[in-house]
């Protein structure tokens, strides 16, 4: 069993942006919704490039780049150009308020592609 890694509080995330950190070397983007704290691999696979520069909108985040979008609860592209998912991670929160620590798994959980891609 893996164990969660503290990894920031929450009042270090603004709403609706992300930040990246890094557990064993690995960059991850937490990101800060108005639906919680989630947690993805810190690379768009389309362009190789940080997607906590990008823009959250929803429970999305925007490559920065060309503007693959990727469902932050599964780590599915939402739209082109990028076809493949990003892995996300588990998140838990310890605490209240700003104060609360987030803590992650540091497996990821790859995306299940049944499919094409879900684009809008």
């Amino acid at each position: 069993m893996t164990e969660f890694r503290p990894v920031a509080l929450v009042g270090d995330i603004a709403p609706r942006t992300a930040l990246r950190v890094f557990v064993d070397g690995t960059a991850i983007a937490v990101v800060r919704t108005d639906e919680g704290i989630f947690a993805i691999l810190d690379r768009c696979s389309h362009a190789d490039v940080s997607l906590a520069d990008g823009d959250v909108d929803g429970c999305a985040i925007e490559c920065w780049l060309h503007g693959s979008a990727f469902d932050l609860r599964t780590g599915l592209p939402l739209s082109l150009p990028a076809t493949v998912p990003v892995p996300v991670y588990a998140v838990e929160i310890r605490g209240e308020g700003e104060t609360a620590q987030i803590l992650l798994d540091p497996t990821p959980i790859q995306a299940a592609s049944s499919g094409p891609p879900a684009f809008n």
